[in-house]
């Protein structure tokens, strides 16, 4: 094997670049023409050194939502955080602090999706008082709370409840964390909430906290 290239150096991107930089991934990936970038030999030796991410994707654990194929990214390229339904606890809160803070990426994309399954569980366990056992009862109650305020604002529909669970996420990360929320002020981090199709392969554009450039 020759004399590896060194890496380019780092330049942190602003929001909106990095945004940009999701946007074009996703449409590769849905138009059938993904680049697969940064997946060689050579990257998974070069990121061994250091990883510098341009973005946090905080998405739901569902298979077929794999968040770096989906935005046709490769190694090193994006920070990963998934729980089932993207929901919020302590240790999602802590690792997005870590991507903001020791890793200092500029951008969280919260990844939703479409026929989310913890939705329409949660939506079936709201609906007949039926609350499961375990640790799927947490998964309930934290969901529960998005399909309450959906149902006052007359939203039926398990896609439309998942926007609105959607939103509900990206206003609690900016609320609970002090760290983002200080970024998000001070315009060195952004927070957008998107929802992915998952027959079409497209990434709608849903709620943004921060500034990412026209949209």
């Amino acid at each position: 094997m020759g004399t590896l290239q060194p890496p380019p150096p780092h330049r942190r991107r602003t929001p909106a670049e990095a945004w940009a930089e999701v946007v074009a991934g996703n449409a590769r990936f849905q138009r059938g023409e993904s680049a697969h970038p940064h997946q060689s030999v050579q990257s998974r030796e070069r990121v061994a050194e250091g990883q510098h991410p341009f973005a946090a994707l905080f998405g739901c654990a569902d298979s077929r939502v794999a968040a770096e194929i989906v935005v046709d990214q490769g190694l090193g390229d994006v920070f990963v955080v998934r729980t089932a339904g993207h929901v919020v606890d302590p240790s999602v809160l802590g690792s997005l602090e870590f991507g903001v803070e020791v890793l200092d990426i500029p951008l969280i994309v919260v990844l939703a999706h479409t026929s989310c399954g913890a939705i329409s569980a949660t939506l079936k366990a709201v609906e007949s008082g039926d609350i499961p056992g375990g640790f799927l009862r947490d998964l309930v109650e934290r969901v529960s709370p998005s399909i309450l305020t959906a149902h006052r604002a007359g939203l039926t529909s398990a896609d439309e409840i998942g926007r609105e669970h959607l939103r509900h996420t990206t206003a609690l990360i900016a609320e609970r964390s002090a760290r983002i929320a200080q970024g998000i002020a001070d315009g060195s981090l952004a927070i957008v909430g998107a929802q992915y199709e998952l027959t079409t392969g497209a990434t709608h554009l849903v709620t943004v906290l921060g500034d990412i450039g026209p949209t």
